[in-house]
């Protein structure tokens, strides 16, 4: 009885997505860096990339390994629609956000069944799994399952800022730590200020 109650367990588990924690690669280390298939690797052909029904483009441009040499925050998402009843909506998801972050976030979709060696690369054992990763390529949220827009817009809005203020930061440092640099970059914002033209009088404007 028990064994027939522990195999129930297991079959729904497994269509619902089939989702294990294997504990490894957690929030706070870096992720392995590896080439994975991209749409150009595929010929422009979708159908061998992703068995997702409406994929976007914009999730197959990056190999893993470009990505996280952009030092942009990346989104990272394992889900295999042909075998998991939540990958659907949850890349449905996913295709809203990257609307709305499109121009400071890099996703990229790994499907099972295309990229098998991310898979085994992350230890990530059944689907959905995301992975928000920073310009530093150190994992900032590690989550199982589908998550809500609204989840996923707080850590993205929140890595950008971040990400910004921290390049800010570099700049400053690098003109601290070279005066030459601040003043060549002071002289070349005087220039654009003296190319700017002049604003009428206003009797001229109203003549």
């Amino acid at each position: 009885m028990k064994v027939m109650r522990w195999l129930s367990v297991c079959l729904v588990v497994l269509l619902s997505g089939c989702i294990f924690d294997d504990g490894t690669y957690k929030v706070g280390e870096t992720v392995p860096s590896l080439r994975t298939k991209t749409l150009s690797d595929v010929g422009g052909d979708l159908t061998r990339i992703t068995t997702y029904r409406y994929p976007d483009k914009r999730m197959y441009q990056h190999s893993l390994d470009d990505a996280l040499a952009k030092n942009k925050v990346i989104l990272l998402a394992f889900a295999t629609p042909g075998h998991c009843t939540q990958c659907d909506k949850h890349l449905q998801m996913l295709k809203a956000a990257l609307n709305k972050y499109e121009d400071d976030v890099l996703f990229l979709h790994m499907d099972q069944y295309q990229n098998p060696e991310a898979f085994k690369a992350f230890i990530v054992i059944g689907d959905p799994w995301t992975f928000i990763i920073d310009g530093n390529q150190t994992i900032r949220l590690k989550r199982a399952g589908r998550m809500l827009l609204r989840e996923v817009d707080i850590v993205l809005a929140g890595l950008i800022k971040e990400n910004i203020a921290q390049k800010t930061q570099t700049q400053e440092n690098a003109l601290t730590e070279s005066p030459s640099q601040a003043l060549s970059l002071l002289e070349e914002k005087l220039e654009q200020k003296l190319e700017q033209p002049l604003e009428q009088p206003l009797e001229q404007k109203a003549g």
